[in-house]
């Protein structure tokens, strides 16, 4: 038995450990991805990234060709009982990513794994994890690899991304909390149909149909995913549904009696039922869980992967942090924290998701009385594509988040939109302010141009606090547009983290805000 060592070891090698270890090894660690199949999955199952997962996958520096092969959706044709009730727009502003992308998993792990080659790193295809010993300050993974051979791989990290039997999970001891979903099916094929709707490669269609919910979905192949909730009479039925099965289904739903349906190519046809579940705690010493190892809940509009793909990009950077002795260890423990809230709230919204309901008569006769007036005002459809694109998903209650600047639209823990601003005197999209790779200050200054000197100061003194300390960081002297000075209020200080979210919002020239909190998070120098 050989035995090797290395900063971190990532178990599973689907979309999220895949984008944890291209972010840590853009913070230069060195780590092992472990993967029992012999390649990349040859399945197409999730098929969507919301507009954050791209700001993600930015990060990651793969999102243009994620772009190159998706189909951006822009709207959706809403329908129940045969009656179209409404459409509804997908777009939304202050990122560089409008609409969400149709994109399929099979795609996905080939372009994360392509981008993880870049950075030096292969897969260790078939290799098993089979056991794992936590201890203090290190872990220890034994692992199965190609032909039986053993092997034990010693490391300061390890991280479960294997999914809902997680080994990683296991070994920590924690529970994995919920309950299984019942009377209720999820049931999937990807088809070129015949039928009386028009294609519209940025349009989807949403059907709502006595005890049944059909999505139908444009590929970047040709076609349509179709993915339904339905009630489920029989459980012990496990085996896919075959075609004809899926075309007397999506026929009733969309009212469209001739319809016909040609598979496409690699076939999907999937038959799922689904748990609730969240671990206790996501980390434990040098052990994490990241996506369906750590929550999962029923896969509709590929919340599982996208919330995955947000949680790898929480924890890197702060277990880079820690790891280079930038921070100290209780920075990690926020990860845990935050991304457990993000995902009770996940569920918690999926199981009012209407999508998610079957729903019975006197539901869509509600539906189809109230819906058309709801969606034809900006309040209503403005919420749910804020909603759908996860910008507005915040860490506004974490320990991480610390707030003295007064009300403003923007407070500690949110997301910072990509706003126009004035820096160095150019025009600049905020977002090319920041960085993943480094926490980012931002010094707001007035409308006027002659506020410079009253904030030459607090820049002075949060260049001294920044110095003292070990997190890499830039400031920046900005304006905002006249449209944002709500958000952006002048002699304010954001303190960016490198995720893009507010860590710390204060007046300017409250230097002792800044170096408590640095102080808080931070090791010296």
């Amino acid at each position: 038995m050989s035995e090797t060592c290395r900063d971190v070891v990532v178990v599973g090698a689907g979309p999220t450990g895949l984008a944890l270890a291209i972010a840590l090894r853009q913070y230069g660690l060195d780590v092992a991805v472990l993967e029992k199949e012999p390649h990349t999955k040859r399945e197409v199952r999730a098929s969507i990234m919301w507009q954050r997962a791209l700001e993600v996958l930015r990060d990651l520096g793969c999102a243009d060709k994620f772009v190159g092969g998706g189909l951006p959706l822009r709207q959706a044709e809403i329908y129940v009982r045969g009656h179209r009730v409404g459409g509804h727009e997908m777009s939304v502003s202050h990122t560089l990513f409008p609409e969400p992308l149709s994109i399929e998993q099979i795609a996905t792990e080939e372009l994360l794994t392509e981008r993880l080659g870049e950075l030096d790193t292969t897969v260790r295809w078939e290799s098993e994890a089979v056991d794992v010993r936590l201890y203090a300050d290190a872990a220890e993974v034994d692992v199965r690899g190609p032909n039986g051979r053993a092997e034990t791989i010693a490391c300061r990290w390890v991280v479960g991304c294997e999914g809902a039997h997680s080994l990683v999970r296991k070994a920590l001891g924690v529970p994995f909390e919920g309950e299984r979903r019942t009377g209720l099916q999820a049931v999937q094929i990807n088809a070129e149909p015949d039928w009386k709707y028009a294609y519209k490669p940025d349009t989807s269609y949403f059907f709502f149909e006595r005890r049944v919910c059909l999505i139908a979905s444009p590929r970047p192949g040709g076609g349509y995913r179709f993915f339904a909730f339905v009630s489920d009479p029989d459980p012990a039925l496990v085996a896919p549904p075959d075609a004809e099965e899926m075309r007397e289904l999506i026929a009733r739903a969309a009212h469209d009696a001739a319809l016909r349906l040609t598979p496409t190519q690699p076939l999907w046809l999937n038959r799922a039922r689904f748990h609730d579940r969240i671990a206790a705690s996501l980390r434990e010493g040098p052990a994490m869980l990241v996506g369906d190892s750590a929550h999962m809940w029923a896969p509709i509009g590929g919340r599982g992967l996208n919330t995955g793909l947000r949680g790898a990009h929480n924890l890197a950077w702060k277990l880079a942090a820690v790891h280079h002795g930038w921070a100290r260890d209780a920075l990690l423990d926020t990860y845990s924290t935050e991304q457990r809230a993000a995902a009770t709230e996940i569920m918690r919204q999926m199981r009012h998701n209407v999508t998610e309901l079957p729903p019975a008569p006197a539901t869509l006769a509600a539906m189809r009385l109230a819906l058309p007036a709801l969606m034809a005002g900006e309040r209503f459809s403005g919420r749910g594509r804020i909603l759908l694109s996860d910008l507005a998903r915040h860490h506004r209650k974490s320990a991480l988040s610390a707030d003295g600047a007064g009300r403003a639209a923007l407070r500690a823990g949110d997301r910072m939109p990509d706003l126009p601003v004035t820096e160095g005197g150019r025009r600049r999209r905020l977002h090319d302010l920041l960085s993943y790779g480094r926490w980012t200050a931002l010094l707001v200054h007035g409308r006027s141009t002659g506020d410079g000197a009253d904030l030459e100061a607090a820049a002075a003194a949060v260049d001294r606090a920044l110095a003292r300390h070990a997190l890499p960081a830039e400031v920046f002297h900005v304006r905002p547009g006249h449209r944002d000075t709500g958000r952006l209020p002048s002699g304010t200080l954001h303190l960016m983290r490198p995720d893009g979210h507010i860590g710390l919002r204060a007046p300017a020239a409250d230097s002792r805000a800044l170096q408590d909190y640095l102080h808080t998070w931070f090791t010296l120098k």
